[in-house]
């Protein structure tokens, strides 16, 4: 019975490995994928998930409080965030990857940000959009698709405007 319970472990780690290594060789969510459905509680513990919010262009920007290279576009995203929250057609969403609680909320604070953000609970947001690092942002159509892809941080808030402003009825 012990052999049977080792061979059968045995056979589980192997497929958790093969699975591991297949998901890495995918590469991260690309540009006319389906984007993942998830569900993002804020830091202020209101729920957000994706799919609730077809109809709008979604940006879901992944940070770290420790990411020296998601502080330059902090406030560009911010400015974007108040510029388009008007229109109510644009939802941006933070999810804050690999941080502490109270360091996030120091950069937030620091950064002003003012649009829902919340932690990565267990990297699954993270896992499933298959992000290589931070900052990342994924710009998601009303349709659900990725119609962009950011890696590393926006350098500008044109350069925001001009990822989003095709994909609305200006």
């Amino acid at each position: 019975m012990k052999k049977i319970l080792l061979w059968a472990g045995l056979v589980f780690l192997l497929l958790v490995l093969v699975v591991g290594l297949i998901r890495s060789q995918q590469g991260q969510v690309g540009i006319g994928e389906v984007a993942p459905d998830f569900e993002l509680i804020s830091f202020s513990g209101e729920t957000y998930q994706i799919s609730d919010f077809r109809g709008k262009v979604i940006v879901v920007n992944f940070w770290a409080s420790w990411c020296e290279a998601c502080k330059p576009e902090a406030a560009d995203l911010e400015a974007a965030y108040k510029f388009y929250e008007p229109r109510g057609d644009v939802l941006f969403l933070g999810v804050d990857y690999v941080d502490t609680e109270p360091e996030a909320l120091a950069y937030l604070e620091e950064f002003k940000i003012t649009y829902p953000n919340g932690p990565d609970l267990r990297t699954r947001i993270s896992q499933a959009f298959r992000i290589t690092g931070v900052p990342e942002t994924f710009i998601i159509n009303q349709d659900g698709i990725i119609a962009h892809v950011q890696i590393g941080p926006f350098r500008s808030l044109e350069e925001i405007k001009s990822t989003i402003d095709p994909l609305l009825d200006l």
